[in-house]
C-alpha cells in the first residue's frame, strides 16, 4: 500500500512540476510586459501575489497601459468568474476549516482545478489539489520575480509557444473524465459553443457561455427518473404450532 502510494505521489509530482516549468515561462513573460508597460516592480510582484489569476493580470496591465482602470478591473472579475463552478466542484476538497478554504480559493487555478478532478475523490483528490495549488503558485511567483527584474528579455509567449502549453496541458488532464458519454457531450458542446461566440464577444464571454455545456448536463440528470426501490412481499407468517399436550389459551 505504502508503495502504491509513494508511485502515485512520484507521478502526481512530474506531472505538476511539467506544467509549473510552463508556468514560470510564461510568468516570466507577465513580469517582463508588465514592467515594460509601466509599472514598478514592486507592484507587479504584489500583484502575482495578491491577484494571482494568469490571464487576467495580462488583460488587465494591458488595459491599464491603455488607460482605462476601470475597464481592467471589471474584465478581471468577468473572467475570473470562471472559479464560481470551480469552487462548487472542489468546496469538499479544500476542507472544512475557514483558512484551508480561504487559502484554498487563492491557490485555485484552470491547471490545479483539472489535475485535482482527474483524481478519484477522497484522499488522494486532497493531496493532488494542495500539491498542484501549491507548486504553481511557487512556480507563477517566481517567474513573476524573473522577468520583472530582467525587464523586456522574455519577450511575448506567443513567440515562443508557450501561448499553447496550458490549453494541451488541461486537455491531456481532462481526458480521463471524458470517458463518460454525457461528459463529453457537455464538454464538446460548452467548447464548440465558446469558439462561435468567441469572434463577435468581448473577451471572457465566451468562456462563461461555455458553461451552459455542464448546466444541461446537471439539468438532463437532474430530469432522470430515480430508480424506485423494489418491495419485497412478505410471505405470511403461519401461525406456530401448538405443542402437544397444550391447550391453546383463548383470549
Amino acid at each position: 500500500m505504502r508503495t502504491s502510494e509513494r508511485t502515485a505521489g512520484a507521478g502526481m509530482l512530474r506531472d505538476v512540476a511539467a506544467i509549473g516549468a510552463a508556468m514560470v515561462a510564461v510568468g516570466a513573460s507577465f513580469g517582463a510586459v508588465a514592467v515594460a508597460a509601466g509599472l514598478p516592480v514592486w507592484a507587479v510582484i504584489a500583484m502575482s501575489v495578491l491577484v494571482y489569476a494568469g490571464g487576467a493580470q495580462f488583460m488587465a496591465v494591458g488595459l491599464a497601459a491603455a488607460g482605462n482602470p476601470v475597464a481592467a478591473v471589471l474584465a478581471g472579475l468577468l473572467l475570473n468568474a470562471r472559479h464560481l463552478p470551480f469552487g462548487l466542484a472542489l468546496g469538499d476538497t479544500l476542507g472544512r476549516r475557514l483558512w484551508q478554504r480561504l487559502l484554498g480559493s487563492h491557490l485555485m487555478t484552470d491547471e490545479a482545478t483539472a489535475f485535482t478532478l482527474a483524481r478519484p475523490a477522497g484522499e488522494l483528490r486532497r493531496k493532488a489539489f494542495w500539491l498542484a495549488g501549491i507548486l504553481l503558485f511557487v512556480a507563477w511567483n517566481a517567474g513573476t520575480v524573473l522577468g520583472a527584474l530582467a525587464g523586456g528579455a522574455a519577450g511575448d509567449p506567443a513567440a515562443l509557444g508557450l501561448d499553447a502549453a496550458f490549453p494541451a496541458g488541461l486537455i491531456a488532464l481532462l481526458l480521463p473524465a471524458l470517458r463518460d458519454r454525457d461528459t463529453r457531450r457537455a464538454a464538446v458542446g460548452g467548447a464548440a459553443l465558446a469558439v462561435l461566440t468567441t469572434p463577435v464577444l468581448p473577451a471572457g464571454l465566451p468562456v462563461l457561455l461555455a458553461l451552459a455545456g455542464p448546466a444541461l448536463l446537471a439539468a438532463h440528470r437532474l430530469r432522470r427518473p430515480t430508480a424506485t426501490p423494489e418491495v419485497v412481499e412478505e410471505s405470511p407468517v403461519s401461525p406456530e404450532p401448538v405443542p402437544a399436550g397444550r391447550k391453546e389459551s383463548s383470549c
